[in-house]
């Protein structure tokens, strides 16, 4: 870790927000040494593709690639480079650790891409700014594409060195435009346009580093830079963005016993916590895991367990994504989605599968790797990923808007937390009443099956809960301290057929011994009716 003020007795300057190497360096921020990857990436290859989820720390990686590239040793002092630089220098006599190269930084983090040109204005300023240094073109009218030729090749002339290229975001004018077809394929062009260069002009290149959330796999920046080393679940590069344990531990104790002190708990149970709420991120089968540093750094600044990378917001493409499909909840449950490598990265527009988008995105992450089938069991990562997604869910598919509304999860713990089934009754019936339709259509067997499966899980937060739909077990059980519930739902049946149903496969056997009461019900939705039309306790 390196920052100013590392006493104890004085609060700490947390880098929330900030993604500029320089700034974080200069003014004394806490900084966790990422630098072995800048040495060990600068050493032994060129063209790199880097995909993590938004807000995990890739802008600040390739502003770290930007200071290193730049020359700005003093920004390095008493991290891990230096240090590898200075051994490979008494290695090699002709070395010269920190020489400085022509760096072409693309930032796509800032702008708008919903504006028609709105990516060739992008490019053109950022053409425009490098020109103003290594001169304009003789031809005013020149293509964005042959400008950015000239720039590589008059820079790499005039400072007798081959130029850095490094990209951040440049994915986001197309998932921004997924929902405009016609935009978003211009907008591919124009990559295809542009950005072919970094092939045709490899020679002017000393390093180039692209990152992003998705890896759009039919896109042409991909087909036409082929060469292109995609690191994203490469075993040496798992680390490079998020936190690990032990760098949490090295660097942040401090920030964890005020935690821990201000949330009444001991440093044991805070780190327990920490790691069930924003651990779990695994970009290689063998590798650490990692925490989401956006989330971590909040909950150290306020002492609190939140959900930080939910507060930014759900993108927008995701839930259109959702809407565009018969999407199944269940679906990603721990332990049911698989996936091999390739369709981990083949994230398409009009691809139907959401897998790809949603592990890319970070909403899935990798669990444990079969190699037989050289398949991957992907799961939520850690809990605010889960219950953050399952409430993210709720909108798209019930069109709740109502800040009181009956999906109120906490109103369901307390009905369940006192045995109030009469009101979770009442809440169920609302709930279905409210599921999207046309009159042409009957709500869909995931409709049904999603009310249930959101409202359960996220009742997992307040007593615990369980969902099964493999025959003989029911289809929900939910176990508090006083109660032990049995739920079997039927659709177009009867509630008379669903607690039938428990006695007959002995659903109730497990917790003959158990003192807590024991509540079966047996709930019936009609899908004519779109409701709720049966509910029995016995």
């Amino acid at each position: 870790m390196a920052g100013n003020g590392c006493g104890n007795h004085k609060r700490r300057k947390l880098p929330i927000g900030i993604q500029d190497f320089e700034c974080l360096r200069n003014d004394g921020y806490l900084y966790v040494d990422k630098t072995r990857y800048v040495f060990e990436l600068a050493h032994t290859g060129k063209p790199y593709f880097l995909s993590r989820p938004r807000r995990f720390g890739k802008s600040l990686f390739l502003s770290t690639l930007r200071a290193y590239w730049e020359g700005k040793k003093e920004l390095f002092e008493g991290l891990d480079v230096v240090r590898l630089e200075q051994e490979l220098e008494a290695e090699d006599a002709s070395y010269h650790a920190f020489e400085p190269y022509p760096v072409f930084y693309f930032d796509f983090n800032k702008d708008n891409f919903q504006r028609t040109d709105a990516l060739e204005n992008v490019l053109g300023v950022h053409l425009r700014d490098w020109e103003e240094v290594y001169g304009k073109p003789d031809d005013p009218s020149a293509s964005l594409s042959s400008r950015f030729q000239r720039l590589l090749k008059v820079a790499s002339e005039k400072t007798g060195k081959n130029a850095v290229v490094l990209v951040d975001e440049y994915d986001k004018p197309l998932l921004e435009t997924t929902a405009n077809h016609d935009l978003e394929e211009h907008n591919k062009a124009v990559f295809k346009g542009f950005f072919s260069t970094l092939k045709s002009y490899d020679h002017y290149l000393k390093f180039v580093f692209l990152t992003g959330v998705t890896k759009f796999s039919k896109v042409s920046i991909f087909s036409d830079l082929n060469q292109l080393n995609d690191i994203t679940l490469d075993a040496r590069y798992a680390g490079i963005c998020g936190i690990t344990e032990e760098e949490m531990k090295e660097n942040f104790m401090p920030e964890i016993s005020a935690m821990a002190a201000q949330q009444d708990m001991t440093e044991e149970e805070c780190l327990a916590r920490l790691k069930q709420q924003y651990d779990g991120y695994h970009f290689h089968q063998n590798a650490e895991g990692v925490y989401n540093p956006f989330s971590l750094v909040n909950a150290f600044d306020k002492k609190e367990f939140g959900a930080y990378w939910f507060s930014t917001g759900t993108p927008t493409f995701l839930l259109e994504k959702l809407k565009a499909i018969d999407f199944d909840a269940k679906q990603f449950t721990d332990g049911t989605v698989y996936a091999d490598a390739s369709k981990l990265s083949d994230y398409r527009a009009d691809n139907p599968d959401p897998v790809p988008l949603f592990f890319q995105s970070g909403y899935l992450t990798i669990k444990s790797y079969d190699k037989t089938f050289q398949s991957y069991e992907l799961g939520y990562p850690n809990d605010e990923v889960k219950y953050g997604f399952l409430k993210s869910l709720a909108p798209a598919f019930l069109h709740e808007e109502v800040p009181d509304s009956p999906f109120d999860i906490r109103r369901f713990g307390m009905d369940i937390q006192c045995g109030d089934t009469d009101a979770l009754r009442d809440r169920f019936i609302s709930l279905f009443a409210r599921l999207p339709y046309t009159t042409d259509e009957k709500p869909t067997e995931n409709n049904f099956q999603n009310v249930v499966y959101i409202v359960f899980m996220l009742l997992g937060q307040f007593v615990q809960t369980e969902i099964h739909s493999a025959k003989g077990r029911a289809d929900v059980i939910v176990e508090t301290e006083r109660f032990v519930y049995l739920f079997e739902f039927k659709r177009d049946g009867t509630a008379k057929e669903a607690l039938a149903q428990i006695e007959a496969a002995g659903y109730a056997a497990p917790y003959t011994a158990d003192k807590r009461e024991l509540i079966r019900i047996g709930a019936a939705f009609d899908s004519e009716e779109r409701s709720l039309k049966e509910w029995v306790r016995v």
